[in-house]
């Protein structure tokens, strides 16, 4: 239970969510470069194309700056398991180093309510590393 009264830092609170990003590879145009003899036929060229690759980043930071960046694997979904494995991992670890140089204990942790940061495995990860989690009203696009 989150006590909403008492003292708070800003320097407490870590917060993170996650985002698409699309990006795009183009070939180099020296791959179409080549020399050629009178009898032999021109190859097909490659042309740049529209090639997107879609990408999930998952991104925490504090008053001090970024904590934890990670990228999804292709093909992967984000779970609760994948969440507090690998994401929640790097955050703890992060958290712990800044811990021992600032004078600071206690961690405020805000994320919104998406299924991975609501799941039962989340939530016993979080309580045992001792991090409070700040309520997050539902639909509130200033807050994201």
């Amino acid at each position: 239970m989150v006590k909403l009264h008492g003292p708070k830092r800003f320097s407490d609170i870590v917060t993170g969510d996650e985002t698409w990003l699309l990006f795009f590879i183009n070939p180099p145009k020296r791959l179409n470069r080549m020399w050629l003899d009178g009898q032999v036929d021109r190859p097909a060229m490659s042309r740049p194309g529209f090639q997107s690759r879609k990408r999930m980043f998952t991104l925490f930071f504090n008053y001090r700056g970024s904590l934890a960046v990670d990228i999804l694997p292709q093909d992967t979904t984000m779970t609760a398991t994948y969440y507090v494995q690998n994401v929640l991992s790097q955050v703890k670890s992060a958290i712990n180093e800044q811990r021992s140089k600032v004078s600071t204990s206690k961690t405020l942790f805000l994320h919104d309510n998406a299924g991975p940061h609501k799941a039962r495995a989340t939530t016993e990860s979080l309580r045992e590393l001792g991090i409070q989690v700040l309520p997050h009203p539902a639909y509130s696009p200033d807050l994201a």
